[in-house]
């Protein structure tokens, strides 16, 4: 972990001298930005090990499930399963988190890369650990494990219990909003901005659809998805607009709880009336 937060550093410490050179509408800062970095990075670490540690359904437990106590907005996906559409959803997730480095179509963009990069990090580290932490913290049965057709096996699997929320669509989100958001700010009077949030909002949707139809998520566990990863991509860059002088980023001092020895050092976040 110290080396990942030497490399973390010196990616920074590189990249914020080079940001300085061109204008741009976002300012970043080195230990706040490299503090963010590595405890979201942590964070995700964390949630990591809770969804591996996660327990999975007893036999009787599986039978014992009842469509009637899904929310019933939820109801018609119960039972879903499809492995075409599973593998099908991975093709936009992934393609998607190439979008912020790979669309940068003005000079003041690709001149400020690193400032964007980083950015682009700490949106990602964010929206990881929210989703690692839920999933391994929050004990609901994917679609999937309403199919009956399914061998108990895979009902019963660990993996097959972390349903809440969707993984996959908030990453996507994340993703494409964060990039819609930093192409209006480089773009302010761009024609082309209406375009680029239609795009961001129907990519996260098609995975959405997909990981529904796979029977990985339900209807709302994927609304929720997208609504955390399209909140991620947009606050994040909007805390760094040097516009928002009244919004403020500082790293917390260490502290000791109850006497334990544990130590604790974060972000917080202040707004000035």
């Amino acid at each position: 972990m110290k080396q990942l937060t030497l490399i973390i550093f010196a990616f920074l410490s590189i990249n914020y001298a080079r940001s300085q050179e061109k204008e741009s509408p976002y300012q970043t800062d080195l230990l706040k930005d490299g503090i963010w970095i590595t405890t979201g990075l942590g964070l995700n670490a964390v949630g990591v090990i809770m969804i591996q540690n996660k327990a999975g359904l007893t036999e009787a437990e599986v039978l014992a499930l009842d469509k009637k106590d899904i929310w019933k907005i939820d109801q018609w996906a119960a039972g879903y399963y499809s492995k075409n559409e599973d593998e099908l959803s991975y093709l936009p997730f992934y393609a998607s988190f190439a979008l912020p480095i790979a669309f940068l179509p003005s000079d003041a963009e690709r001149n400020n890369f690193g400032q964007i990069s980083v950015l682009y990090l700490e949106t990602m580290a964010t929206v990881g650990a929210m989703f690692t932490i839920t999933a391994g913290a929050v004990h609901k049965s994917r679609p999937l494990v309403y199919n009956e057709s399914l061998s108990m096996r895979e009902r019963r699997d660990n993996d097959a219990q972390r349903s809440f929320f969707g993984g996959h669509v908030a990453a996507t989100s994340a993703a494409t909003f964060f990039t819609a958001k930093v192409f209006q700010d480089f773009n302010p009077n761009s024609r082309a901005i209406p375009y680029v949030w239609t795009s961001a909002v129907a990519i996260p949707a098609f995975v959405g659809y997909l990981r529904t139809k796979s029977g990985k998520h339900f209807l709302t566990d994927n609304l929720i998805g997208f609504c955390v990863g399209a909140a991620t991509g947009i606050l994040v860059p909007e805390i760094h607009k040097k516009s928002n002088e009244n919004l403020n980023l500082y790293p917390t001092a260490a502290f000791n709880i109850h006497g334990t020895g544990l130590n604790s050092r974060g972000l917080a976040l202040s707004y000035t009336f």
